[in-house]
């Protein structure tokens, strides 16, 4: 467990760190994310070190707001985009096969009798 696990992300303990020691304040923000990424199903691992990989290039390359703006743009995206979670919620997008027919058909399983 990290030292963050200890204090539960206490944001005015991370907000000093941050200003008094910010190598130690990133190799711990490193390490929470690592540690939440280990928990995920093994099928999911993999994207979620993409999409950190993505945020993290954003941090580097542009001032704080700017970064924080994209970041935000790119979760919207996810939420509402033409392949996002509302969609998904909303019937209108299929896991992986795209559009979901909003017609079903219905199967016809024969009872039979029991013994």
């Amino acid at each position: 467990m990290t030292q963050l696990d200890n204090r539960k992300f206490d944001f005015d303990h991370l907000l000093n760190l941050a200003k008094r020691d910010p190598v130690r304040f990133e190799d711990m923000r490193q390490e929470a994310i690592d540690d939440f990424i280990a928990t995920l199903p093994v099928d999911r691992q993999q994207r979620m070190r993409q999409l950190q990989w993505r945020i993290d290039q954003e941090r580097r390359n542009r001032s704080p707001l700017s970064a924080c703006l994209k970041i935000s743009s790119m979760m919207w995206e996810h939420m509402v985009g033409p392949q996002g979670l509302l969609g998904y919620l909303q019937g209108e997008v299929g896991v992986k096969e795209g559009p979901i027919s909003k017609k079903g058909i219905v199967v016809d399983f024969p009872i039979q009798p029991s013994r």
